[in-house]
């Protein structure tokens, strides 16, 4: 045989094998009798345009109406060409997350401590090493630290007060930057007892770096996907997620503060001091004190780990919180002026002074960041992987094991079944007697389970004492550049507005 005869001959039984291997990974739902979704894209699946062209809320949106509308519970698709499912089912959602946890304690999110050390955080670990490290963490989110740690972040807040008094009176402001400075600022403090100063010089390396750690450029999308469905293969290649120089510099802004605290014995009212304590006594005590440099009950590495995820998870979910919240509240001056009164009179109520407990009190200040937080969940989908092959209840479909299972939060959050005229900004639907109509795991801004969001408090807090630092002395109207409806930047992995938040602010005398 000619030698082009059998590189031809070669090429043509790869191209068989590869195709005949993506046919059937597309097919593993319809062969398995489990409702799937049609005509997957060959190469992207039922994703494409993912991080390109849509946002995987608006992919996942659709997924979910399509078995919404066949009356289905759950359905199977390609994620690429990987067999993933979809939840549709209120109910199974919460046997997912919560009765079945058993099974369903992982993420599926991709973890290579060694090769990755960032990615050795309490997001990302599964099994053991999570349950560990979660028992260690928990008591560092308790009302009671948060209490302590309000005085910190008001005192970011007052800048952020002189910020907006400075700059008020221009045509608009672009809200989302200047709350991405001033969550930044917030987190600066709170995690590494830092003052960034990004509400004065936006172009600070905090803001760079912290930014860029959320970046989807289509290398690091496909190393993620890659990850996230060959995880044993990634570790052994020693694939890793975080860019380099993300980690050099929060990797050395870790060493040189825990050095120095550790050096001199400061403490602080913040995360840093806490984690320290861990890493150096193994559990928090009353004291406060640090201890010496040793390695008990956290590593330098994971202690590093769980300071970065605190950072990007509480500068970008509270900055795009509040942001949208003052785009619906512009859009909705009724409701607007509704907060700021009951925001002035729990002050007042209080003598003039804003405290933890007027914050955390404020009711309808909580319906509208709830309701905030039904229009644009922080993480747009959550994910789990069973241990073990696992049987949905009342049938005979198997999950088999390692698959990924979405449940989409927007999609879900959006269904008019659940929430009427669903684009409608309306704080009342979380009135204790309209959340009690509901089923209760519609509701997922931050999860729900064993894995919910553990620094929900704090997110919450900061989140008010922005708004309530705004809201208090600033009204906020639409510009000739605040958008109708929001579009989402595809290439943002959160829900961002793709051109901004422009808003005319307007003096409160």
């Amino acid at each position: 045989m000619e030698p082009i005869s059998v590189v031809l001959a070669g090429f043509i039984l790869i191209v068989s094998i590869v195709y005949l291997f993506v046919r059937s990974k597309h097919n593993y739902w319809k062969d398995q009798g489990v409702p799937y979704a049609p005509n997957p894209h060959f190469i992207y699946g039922h994703v494409q345009g993912q991080s390109r062209t849509r946002h995987g809320a608006d992919i996942n949106q659709e997924l979910y109406l399509h078995f919404k509308q066949r009356g289905v519970p759950y359905g199977g698709f390609s994620l690429f060409v990987i067999p993933s499912m979809i939840v549709v089912d209120p109910e199974l959602v919460k046997t997912i997350l919560v009765k079945d946890f058993n099974v369903f304690h992982d993420r599926g999110v991709f973890s290579n401590p060694k090769a990755d050390p960032f990615t050795g955080n309490l997001f990302g670990l599964e099994g053991n090493p999570w349950r560990l490290l979660r028992q260690k963490l928990t008591p560092t989110f308790t009302s009671g630290r948060m209490k302590q740690m309000f005085g910190t972040i008001w005192d970011v807040a007052i800048e952020l007060e002189k910020f907006m008094e400075q700059n008020y009176n221009q045509p608009e402001l672009e809200m989302k930057d200047i709350l991405g400075r001033f969550t930044t600022d917030v987190i600066g403090t709170c995690a590494f007892g830092i003052e960034c100063n990004t509400l004065k010089t936006p172009e600070s390396d905090f803001r760079k770096y912290g930014n860029k750690a959320f970046e989807l450029d289509p290398v690091t999308l496909t190393k993620f996907f890659f990850a996230t469905s060959y995880p044993n293969l990634s570790r052994k290649l020693g694939v890793r997620i975080t860019f380099q120089d993300v980690e050099d510099f929060f990797m050395n802004i870790v060493r040189e503060t825990v050095d120095y605290r550790e050096q001199n014995n400061v403490q602080r009212n913040d995360f840093m001091n806490l984690l320290l304590q861990i890493k150096n006594k193994g559990k928090l005590d009353d004291t406060g004190i640090i201890g010496k440099g040793q390695e008990v009950g956290l590593t330098q590495n994971e202690l590093a780990a769980q300071v970065f995820i605190f950072f990007l998870a509480g500068f970008e979910t509270s900055s795009t919180t509040m942001s949208f919240c003052l785009y619906e509240l512009a859009k909705n001056p009724d409701i607007q002026e509704r907060l700021r009164e009951e925001i002035n009179r729990a002050i007042d109520d209080n003598g003039g002074e804003v405290s933890y407990d007027v914050a955390i009190n404020i009711q309808y200040l909580d319906n509208v960041i709830n309701e905030t937080l039904r229009k644009y969940p922080p993480v747009e989908t959550l994910t789990r992987k069973p241990a073990t092959d696992y049987v949905i209840p009342g049938t005979k479909h198997v999950i088999p094991e390692g698959t990924i299972v979405q449940i989409p939060v927007y999609a879900i959050q959006r269904d008019p079944d659940h929430y009427p005229d669903p684009d409608r900004f309306d704080p009342d639907r979380f009135l204790p007697e309209e959340v009690k109509k509901r089923h209760p795991y519609v509701f997922l801004p931050f999860g729900e389970g064993p894995r919910i969001c553990i620094g929900l408090r704090f997110g919450m807090m900061q989140t008010k004492v922005g708004l309530i630092s705004l809201l208090r002395k600033f009204r906020f109207t639409p510009s000739a550049r605040t958008p109708e409806t929001v579009v989402f930047d595809p290439k943002v992995f959160t829900l961002s507005p793709i051109a901004g938040n422009y808003l005319k602010v307007e003096k409160i005398a």
